[in-house]
């Protein structure tokens, strides 16, 4: 899909809170496959991090009232692979502009026949199978800047915001849409897709869908004190799960494509249902801990 959003203004916008930024939101929304247009009239604003460009500019706008950044994950051309996505500057660069509730809706593959072509699952774990990332701030690699990232170990046993998911599950109810409550994300490194024995041995664990972009990028979430919620719609079953010549790229865009106004209407509801950030009082918030980090957050 082309980004058909309105720009009214491109900024440039340094990572650094004593830059006075031009531009501000409280809820930031990365869009993966077929997602590349979330938000119309909007401002779109450049944004420099210490670990390098983000996918592509941050385009704000308003919802409800609250100004949303949205983040297109592969780049509004769709031009990156999940493996070289920039995932830790793209939460760097919503942080930095006052983000701290996170959406992340994503294309998925269904490794059980109950979750068809379709199905919106909310879920409440994820198991990393990638090989490649950068998947932690807190390296203890130092920064151009001169400053040296402490080792930090961040909770990620629950790994999704316990407010944002009851936001995304009470918008789809709302919307007609029963959403699945919970269920495990595979994240697999990609960019291909699964082989058969690899899709059966997933579905064998008891995992609900696959993918290519849940990780890092809740992990990172977690580091910054970001509220994420993951919502994962199944594109298609995977490779295992079906019989014939398994999934297709064309198939998935196609499937996401069908959805993505139906999927649009609900994040809009979701973010207008999230608590404010004053009033966020759950384990993402105060994941550090009051650890001495090594490195100012934005």
């Amino acid at each position: 899909m082309a980004n058909k959003a309105n720009t009214d203004a491109t900024t440039s916008v340094p990572s650094s809170p004593a830059a006075g930024q031009p531009e501000r939101a409280e809820v930031g929304v990365i869009g993966g496959s077929g997602f590349y247009s979330f938000l119309e009239d909007v401002t779109e604003v450049q944004v420099d991090t210490p670990y390098g460009p983000p996918s592509d500019s941050l385009f704000l706008g308003e919802i409800s009232g609250r100004r949303v950044a949205f983040l297109p994950r592969h780049g509004r051309g769709h031009h990156l692979p999940p493996h070289r996505i920039n995932y830790r500057a793209n939460l760097w660069a919503l942080r930095s502009l006052g983000v701290r509730q996170v959406l992340g809706p994503c294309a998925v593959g269904g490794l059980r026949p109950e979750y068809g072509v379709g199905t919106l699952l909310v879920p409440d774990q994820f198991v990393d199978r990638t090989k490649a990332r950068a998947q932690s701030y807190f390296d203890g690699v130092p920064r151009a800047d001169g400053s040296t990232p402490n080792v930090v170990h961040v909770s990620l046993a629950d790994p999704y915001c316990p407010d944002g998911r009851k936001a995304a599950l009470v918008a789809a109810q709302g919307r007609g849409w029963e959403a699945v409550d919970g269920g495990t994300l595979v994240v697999v490194e990609g960019p291909r897709f699964s082989t058969r024995a690899e899709s059966r041995w997933h579905a064998a664990q008891g995992w609900s869908v696959v993918g290519m972009t849940g990780h890092p990028e809740a992990a990172l979430a977690r580091e910054l004190e970001l509220c994420y919620t993951s919502l994962t719609l199944v594109t298609d079953l995977d490779a295992g799960a079906e019989t014939g010549e398994g999934v297709s790229h064309a198939e998935v865009m196609r499937v996401f494509a069908a959805n993505v106004d139906r999927l649009r209407e609900v994040l809009f509801d979701a973010v207008a249902a999230l608590p404010a950030t004053e009033d966020r009082a759950c384990l993402c918030a105060g994941a550090l801990g009051g650890w001495e980090t090594g490195i100012a957050l934005p």
